[in-house]
């Protein structure tokens, strides 16, 4: 369509906005532009954008679809409106959208790397490798393709290549280039300066600066400190499962507890808990991150506490926004957010050991930082061996990690410590077929019987609590530990073998097991490392006695001691709000 020259240049004016974070201003024109010239399928796709940038998804939905009535092979429209059913849970109605989209214009890289992002959300990796690079050969410098295209390799343990693409990653990151989600790095590198250079530079690309909500009013104290949790995961997840304790425990004549829930949620037994368990649970999933921190301010939380940081779908926008006058990252993202506007991150001296890499000021709390369910329910039943798939007799060690996080270089050690011990499996978690078909593959080119890797389905949490006792020692990843596992395997009473790295994530099963006072199971070096699990298992008499000691420390250790962990937290809590 043509359009004069002054409706041209409104239109590069709210473009100009746009781009500047400037959502407000930016609908002002685009209405404007779309009044004159009703048909012009731009304006109201750019429209829609902006409305989208304040929250009005309702209005903004409305508004691609006006643009597809102007025009209905205008592809753009189609993109915008799968990343509004993203949000709403819709991951097979954004697909299809998606694929209208890429029909009517094959060859713009956003529908196919917004596809690859999908169908990574989606868990169907080997499509999502395809349609990154799909991207890549059409953008070569799309953004966070090359890193979310690695990350899905990993899901599937497709190691080809790997060592290459992992440093050219990470010389794209120091060169400032938008290669790789903060997140995606995660379970591919061990260097927390690294880490810190790609937070910086996503928040500063993605989160906004321009539309203030202004400073916070001067108040006067509450009588009880009035925290907010954020989180998208309060149901059957990890964070879920580790944070409900706290939230019941919270002392109540000291402070008021205000869950705020960012997606949508399960409606299982964990989300029911966690609603009863706080003061007020308000789900905010429709509403825009501007929204929800100028909710936060009308509800005057002191302490706003976001537990997902930098993970895939976060809302940091609110923290941007300022939700409160205290702001701290805690508990899922293992890493700086690299963001100006979180005052502090909750961690312990093991994991941030120089706090030289974080962005926000490092509050250790005595122990490990991790919160630990204290009423976590291991299931009343025994598995028999030939019931879980595993060999009658025989060593049997075990990781029960995500299988991203087994790298080609453990994945060596642990090989190596197979073939040093007779008889010995390694029980791993099946996180889909062709992360254990690639798994045993790799085992076979290493001169390891495939059939003695095991791989066990998923399975609900106090069953898979329950199963743990079929195993002898836990091997953990690296760089990226167990976290949320290895807390689960302690608490099963099973010994685990770590090697600390210098990231936070490398650290954190260090740090679970200094606090139940197992030091002797921390390796300095994956040499150590494999030494050390290979001893044990020759050593029967030796493990037997660590194994005692791991289920007598878990009765004492402060690690399940939630009663303790609570009142160090609250007591970092109110020296955070008094220096804050």
């Amino acid at each position: 369509m043509n359009i004069t020259r002054d409706i041209a240049v409104l239109f590069e004016q709210g473009i100009a906005a746009f781009t500047a974070g400037l959502f407000a201003p930016a609908v002002e024109i685009f209405s404007r532009v779309v009044a004159r010239v009703p048909g012009f399928a731009p304006g109201h796709n750019a429209l829609g954008l902006s409305l989208a940038g304040l929250g009005r998804d309702a209005e903004a939905w409305a508004s691609y679809e006006a643009a597809l009535r102007a025009d209905p092979a205008f592809a753009p429209p189609y993109i915008n409106r799968a990343t509004l059913l993203r949000q709403r849970g819709d991951s097979e109605g954004a697909l299809g959208s998606l694929d209208k989209a890429i029909a009517l214009d094959s060859g713009d890289p956003s529908g196919h790397g917004n596809r690859g992002s999908l169908l990574t959300e989606m868990g169907r990796a080997a499509e999502a490798i395809a349609s990154f690079d799909r991207a890549l050969a059409l953008n070569q410098a799309y953004p966070y393709a090359r890193g979310l295209r690695l990350l899905n390799k990993a899901y599937i343990c497709d190691w080809r290549g790997i060592d290459q693409e992992v440093a050219d990653l990470v010389a794209r990151t120091e060169r400032g280039e938008p290669a790789a989600l903060p997140w995606t790095l995660l379970p591919l590198i061990d260097s927390p300066q690294v880490q810190r250079r790609a937070a910086e530079a996503w928040v500063a690309a993605n989160l906004p600066t321009n539309e203030s909500l202004g400073p916070i009013a001067k108040r006067s104290r509450h009588e009880r400190i009035k925290i907010g949790y954020y989180c998208a995961d309060f149901h059957r997840h990890p964070t879920g499962h580790l944070i409900a304790g706290l939230f019941e425990r919270h002392d109540r004549s000291a402070f008021e507890v205000i869950a705020f829930s960012l997606r949508p949620v399960r409606d299982d037994d964990m989300h029911r808990r966690i609603a009863a368990g706080v003061d007020r649970f308000i789900d905010v999933k429709d509403r825009s991150d501007r929204d929800i921190a100028a909710l936060s301010r009308d509800l005057e939380i002191d302490i706003a506490v976001d537990l997902n940081g930098l993970i895939s779908n976060n809302r940091l926008g609110i923290f941007a926004y300022r939700a409160a006058p205290v702001q701290v990252s805690y508990l899922a993202y293992p890493g700086t957010t690299g963001a100006p506007y979180f005052d502090y991150i909750i961690a312990d001296s093991t994991v941030i050991p120089d706090p030289a890499f974080y962005t926000e000021r490092v509050v250790a709390l005595p122990g490990c930082y991790q919160v630990n369910d204290a009423v976590r329910h291991v299931a009343d039943r025994s598995f028999t061996r030939t019931e879980l798939g595993l060999p009658d007799t025989g060593f049997v060690f075990c990781s029960f990690n995500n299988n991203f996080k087994i790298t080609p270089q453990i994945f060596d050690v642990w090989m190596r410590i197979l073939r040093a011990v007779d008889g010995s499996v390694l029980w791993l978690i099946e996180d889909s077929a062709a992360a254990a078909a690639n798994l045993r593959r790799e085992a076979t080119r290493r001169g390891i019987d495939p059939v003695r890797l095991i791989f066990a389905p998923r399975m609900p949490q106090e069953d898979h609590l329950a199963r743990q006792s079929a195993a002898d020692l836990f091997l953990d990843t690296h760089p990226y530990n167990a976290h949320t596992t290895g807390s689960d395997a302690l608490w099963a009473g099973l010994p685990l073998v770590t090697c600390p790295g210098e990231s936070f994530a490398a650290r954190v099963a260090a740090s679970l097991l200094r606090t139940m006072d197992l030091p002797e199971l921390i390796a300095p070096t994956l040499a150590d490392y494999e030494a050390l699990a290979i001893g044990l298992a020759m050593d029967p008499q030796q493990l037997a006695a660590i194994r005692q000691k791991v289920r007598r420390n878990r009765k004492t250790s402060p690690l399940f001691d939630l009663e303790r962990f609570t009142s160090n937290i609250e007591t970092a809590y109110a020296g955070m709000l008094e220096g804050g």
